[in-house]
């Protein structure tokens, strides 16, 4: 008897372990057929857009950096720059390679705050929250934008 109780506590483990969504940002979590973005990130994260956008050009030109992380990183920085078009179209290609995609759901809904479609970024944030069912930062983040946003002023 106690080992079919000590499977069915090993059982419990392993599903909650599998089930339990990342808490980080796309940013900073890395999906393993991702290439290196360690130099972008760090990029990133102090503000360096223009570093960050030139690495990104050079991994979205070869074939084998075609990863949603790489697009939704590229919109991220675009965005950043001043340059939304290009900015919307890579969330697009990162949303059409996973439509799961936590970060590019994200960013993409920001960039529909920034651009004023509220509803758009009501929309992600409906999708990121299907996906979180138990929270995660994308959607806390997503959130937040559209609570200040939605401010009067």
């Amino acid at each position: 008897m106690p080992a079919l109780i000590d499977r069915r506590k090993f059982a419990c483990i392993l599903a909650a372990a599998a089930i339990a969504p990342a808490a980080n940002a796309a940013d900073t979590n890395t999906a393993r057929d991702a290439p290196d973005l360690t130099k972008v990130r760090a990029a990133i994260k102090v503000k360096n857009y223009d570093a960050a956008l030139a690495e990104l050009k050079n991994m979205v030109v070869n074939p084998y950096n075609q990863h949603p992380d790489v697009y939704s990183l590229m919109g991220f920085v675009l965005r950043k720059t001043g340059d939304r078009a290009q900015s919307m179209t890579y969330y697009r290609k990162a949303l059409d390679a996973d439509p799961t995609h936590k970060g590019a759901l994200e960013y993409q809904g920001e960039l529909y705050v920034e651009l004023g479609e509220i509803d758009k970024a009501k929309e992600n944030l409906a999708k990121l929250s299907r996906l979180c069912w138990l929270g995660c930062e994308e959607e806390k983040d997503l959130k937040e934008t559209i609570a200040l946003a939605s401010r009067p002023k």
